[in-house]
């Protein structure tokens, strides 16, 4: 299903996700591929396929709340870089409960951030377009390429020269600039 923003409530597509469903949806960057967090969906590994993936290389999660990221880890996060929430920021943290580490955003759009917190968990994002190619920037790229392969794509206007988010790795306390995009940290 194909359909813009304008015409689908956030409801329906936490529903999509919910019911393991993966979707494309405009975030305040670029357009990306979204599934629900969840170990009844295998919606990653939906993704990776779709994509053309590494298993090796890691997908966001996404937030509804600059307050949920301390759900999910014991890393002290200075109110410096929490103010930049919600935001085009993602911060790499250690998990709660062992060594791992996961990267996290609460994204800048209002509709997006009530799609998560509807779906009742964090949901996974990466860019739309294949593995080691660039970002699709219009939609009728995104139509064409993936349309019979997800299960909701949500239109809202073309993303040309979008930059991807700032990335962040917190380290000891310290704060480790990654790639820079449009947040300045």
């Amino acid at each position: 299903m194909i359909c813009h923003k304008s015409d689908i409530t956030c409801e329906k597509v936490a529903e999509i996700l919910k019911n393991g469903g993966v979707v494309i949806i405009p975030t305040d960057t670029v357009y990306g591929f979204s599934g629900i967090t969840t170990k009844s969906f295998e919606t990653d590994r939906k993704i990776r396929e779709i994509k053309g993936r590494s298993e090796s290389k890691p997908l966001i999660c996404l937030i509804a709340s600059p307050t949920d990221i301390s759900k999910y880890t014991d890393d002290v996060i200075s109110e410096n870089l929490l103010e930049k929430w919600p935001g085009a920021l993602t911060v790499i943290v250690k998990n709660k409960n062992d060594e791992s580490t996961t990267a996290y955003r609460c994204p800048g759009d209002p509709w997006l951030r009530k799609v998560i917190e509807l779906s009742g968990n964090t949901i996974f994002s990466t860019s739309v377009n294949l593995s080691g190619q660039p970002v699709l920037e219009t939609e009728a790229e995104i139509e064409e390429v993936f349309k019979d392969k997800v299960d909701l794509i949500v239109l809202d206007g073309d993303r040309k020269n979008a930059r991807p988010s700032t990335l962040v790795k917190m380290e000891g306390g310290k704060v480790i600039v990654l790639r820079q995009g449009d947040v300045t940290v």
